[in-house]
């Protein structure tokens, strides 16, 4: 027998995710693609969020199934795969976008929901690009436009809805917006303990985060105290001083995921190891995996294998120094038996991550130097120019100035800033209408700047040393 309306309903509330006495990873620009989630799920944490995505760029995507992989994939036009999650983090995936608009925001959480057991609104992200957008910590004094937002996902959407957000200048303020948020029908409020203006060197306000905890019924997430977490007794410490129900996780998951192991945290070269692993069994991103990694391995860059990380241009190079190239080997094997077997019809569908060679069916695509690209549109790679790979007197810059003027490119153009706190640079290269940066704060303004233009070298394929 079916069951009954009633009875369905109750079934799908059973399954809702709970908010409630759970610790948590962060949603993390860059760092929370799907081989951070999983390993943080796999070291114990209850939920995972993704790292924001804008929904103006979400809703150019198409939802494709990828039987290769195992995963379901959301795909923008010009094929690159914006949004990937499988059927392990299915049940504890929260999904966040940056929005300003109610109508866009249901729109994509359509496109999701499926996929995800919860749907998040950043609206606390202090970035220039967000809060120039009406996105993320813009949002926190325009309570209509807060309220229009999450009523119109509460309503349209059957899915847990939360928001994230950061604490105000005036007390008031804060518990004024917290009662408000709470009267849409969310299903929890993730709290940043701190002004948008602060960042992470500025220890968290856990008074405010349990004077809110007690103001609302809804489950309090505590963000914000990766400060003094080195291991899930600190979690568990900074719930305990938080007084609210859950925790998130941000920085110290992004230096180690296996923060969340109640046993204790691993040595991070093994995590980077099991990271590795994980990347290649979903085919990640080089240049993202790149990143991740380098920010596992940040206290170890200038070790024999930080040095090949940073020199690593693919994931293969990647697998490479960490010993695992079998691994990629045979992955790569089995996953070309996979492509072989697809319906042409499927074969279609995935021409993101298939190409066909002459008369032999589907085959793998060649791996190329892509760069991420940044919420202001900065094509990035993560690289370290080493003076040494460069004997003779050519240099990146040199390089790129004969390859632009022999090439027609137009002007080129450095713009190079210092971080005070710690005297490091980072260069960004405008050339014909994009630009390019290192993500790597170099000791110099000529490291930076010939550090920007190995970017260009790269995603142009023409540096010498590739």
């Amino acid at each position: 027998l079916g069951l009954s309306p009633v009875s369905r309903l109750k079934a799908e509330m059973d399954r809702r995710l709970s908010y409630s006495g759970k610790v948590m990873l962060a949603p993390m620009v860059r760092i929370g693609t799907l081989p951070t989630r999983l390993l943080a799920l796999r070291y114990g944490a209850d939920i995972v969020y993704a790292e924001e995505l804008i929904d103006h760029k979400v809703l150019l995507t198409k939802r494709i199934p990828n039987p290769v992989l195992g995963t379901v994939d959301f795909v923008l036009p010009t094929g690159k795969c914006l949004f990937r999650t499988c059927e392990e983090e299915k049940d504890r995936l929260v999904f966040q976008m940056g929005t300003s608009d109610a109508a866009r925001a249901v729109a994509v959480a359509e496109l999701v929901k499926e996929d995800v057991s919860g749907i998040d609104v950043n609206m606390g992200c202090p970035k220039e690009f967000s809060v120039k957008g009406g996105m993320g910590a813009a949002l926190l004094t325009q309570p209509e436009r807060v309220k229009e937002i999450l009523e119109s996902l509460v309503e349209k959407i059957n899915k847990p809805i939360t928001c994230k957000i950061r604490i105000l200048e005036k007390e008031e303020d804060t518990l004024s917006l917290v009662r408000l948020i709470e009267s849409t029908g969310v299903s929890a409020i993730a709290v940043h303990g701190r002004l948008k203006g602060q960042r992470s060197i500025t220890p968290v306000n856990c008074d405010i985060l349990r004077k809110i905890a007690k103001h609302v019924k809804v489950p309090v997430i505590a963000n914000g105290g990766s400060l003094d977490v080195t291991d899930y007794k600190d979690i568990l410490a900074f719930r305990e001083s938080s007084g609210c129900s859950s925790v998130m996780i941000a920085r110290a998951a992004e230096h180690n995921p296996s923060v969340f192991r109640s046993e204790g945290p691993l040595p991070v070269e093994e995590v980077a190891r099991e990271y590795v692993k994980v990347a290649i069994e979903y085919d990640a991103f080089p240049a993202n995996v790149k990143y991740c990694l380098a920010q596992i391995l940040v206290n170890d860059l200038e070790t024999p294998l930080g040095r090949k990380l940073l020199s690593s241009n693919t994931l293969e190079d990647v697998c490479e120094a960490f010993g695992l190239s079998e691994c990629f080997r045979k992955t790569e094997d089995r996953r070309a038996g996979l492509i072989h077997q697809l319906s042409s019809q499927e074969s279609k569908a995935l021409g993101y991550v298939l190409e066909v060679k002459g008369g032999n069916g589907p085959q793998p695509k060649r791996r190329k130097i892509e760069p991420e690209v940044s919420e202001d549109g900065t094509l990035e790679l993560h690289v370290k120019y080493n003076r040494k790979d460069y004997p003779t007197t050519e240099t990146p810059k040199s390089i790129l100035h004969e390859y632009v003027k022999a090439n027609g490119l137009g002007q080129l153009q450095y713009y190079t800033r210092e971080r005070k706190q710690d005297r490091t640079f980072k260069s960004t290269v405008f050339l014909d209408g994009n630009k390019y940066s290192s993500t790597y704060w170099a000791s110099s303004k000529t490291f930076a700047e010939q550090g920007s233009a190995e970017v260009v070298l790269l995603v142009f394929g023409v540096h010498p040393l590739h």
